[in-house]
């Protein structure tokens, strides 16, 4: 299993959709092409914004359908964190051609 700990990439706001981009081309992407589980490890992130979600899975959802979030674990959110991933992968599968 991979773990990406987004405390370390992003800090406590992870808000930088440029940064969740690179987290997601270069860590996301290919633990997933090598048939690993991915670990996003939210510790010490209070505070995300939806387009930061968006831009770390969204993508990853839409080109490997729904069935990639078997693979992927979201640990150490807050309620509101929560919320936005499971906001962000609902539109995401509505969005697979």
């Amino acid at each position: 299993m991979t773990v990406i700990n987004l405390f370390e990439l992003a800090g406590e706001f992870a808000e930088d959709k440029d940064i969740a981009r690179n987290i997601r081309i270069d860590k996301l992407l290919p633990a997933l092409a090598n048939g690993e589980t991915v670990e996003i490890d939210f510790a010490q992130v209070g505070l995300a914004t939806q387009s930061f979600i968006h831009a770390l899975v969204s993508d990853v959802v839409r080109k490997e359908g729904p069935n990639v979030l078997d693979r992927i674990v979201f640990s150490n959110c807050n309620s509101s964190i929560k919320s936005l991933i499971r906001i962000v992968t609902e539109y995401s599968q509505d969005q697979i051609d």
